[in-house]
């Protein structure tokens, strides 16, 4: 995309924003990119990194219980974050909440950066690893996990998981349920930083019956011949330059 293009979609994605009252924003991995969490799918994501198993497979509720010393492993030195800090995209969602602007963000991301950055509205739909919880007794464990050597036991012996949806896992019904209700009631859809590849999540758009769908992604998707616009910028860049009026 050239400059004249790429200014042109920023003013467009500009007057859509000014004019719609109930956005909702569907973000991917590439959201949190600009704050520093690898994106898996990428070329130099962790899903083509090398490890005794596939990412795929780590990161499945079988492996998670029969191999938690090797899960963990993987979840500390992969997943968790400690650094990452809200980018612009983040804190300008929350700003356009706060104006209400922004009925309420739809994530596939479990980093929490959404929350850090202040929005209050947000779906997890892979759930979060700022929350955890005992597996035998349900204990909750969402202030950090307790100090552990191979993996984290609940006082009770139990072993302490991450409430994230793992491959061969249901996402949760409510939040599927209240994703849906806040896409089909939307004026104005911003789809970002993802392929759209990962099924069931993507097919919530399909839900989305207001009049514009913008999607902002480095790639093609499938659904970007039923965009009003398509932007091809990094996310924080471009939420960067967005104005928002109450």
């Amino acid at each position: 995309m050239d400059k004249e293009t790429s200014n042109a979609g920023r003013a467009k994605l500009q007057e859509l924003v000014s004019k719609s009252s109930r956005i909702v924003f569907f973000g991917g991995a590439g959201v949190s990119t600009e704050s520093g969490i690898p994106d898996f799918r990428s070329v130099d994501g962790i899903y083509n990194m090398k490890y005794d198993y596939p990412p795929e497979t780590i990161l499945s509720h079988d492996f998670l219980y029969a191999r938690p010393a090797e899960f963990y492993k993987f979840y500390r030195d992969k997943l968790v974050c400690p650094q990452a800090k809200p980018n612009a995209c983040h804190l300008k969602l929350a700003e356009m909440e706060r104006k209400g602007k922004l009925r309420s963000v739809v994530t596939q991301n479990i980093d929490g950066l959404h929350q850090a950055a202040g929005s209050r509205v947000v779906h997890e739909l892979h759930g979060s690893t700022k929350r955890n919880y005992c597996v035998k007794c349900y204990k909750r464990y969402d202030n950090g996990l307790p100090e552990f050597t191979d993996y984290p036991r609940c006082t009770c012996g139990g072993m302490i998981r991450p409430d994230v949806v793992m491959y061969g896992e249901m996402l949760d019904d409510d939040v599927i349920s209240a994703a849906v209700n806040d896409i089909a009631r939307a004026d104005l859809l911003i789809i970002a930083g993802t392929s759209l590849r990962v099924y069931p999540a993507a097919g919530l758009i399909g839900y989305f019956r207001g009049k514009d769908l913008v999607i902002i992604n480095k790639s093609e998707t499938d659904r970007d011949e039923d965009c009003s616009l398509v932007i091809r910028e990094p996310v924080g860049e471009v939420f960067a330059g967005l104005e928002v009026d109450g």
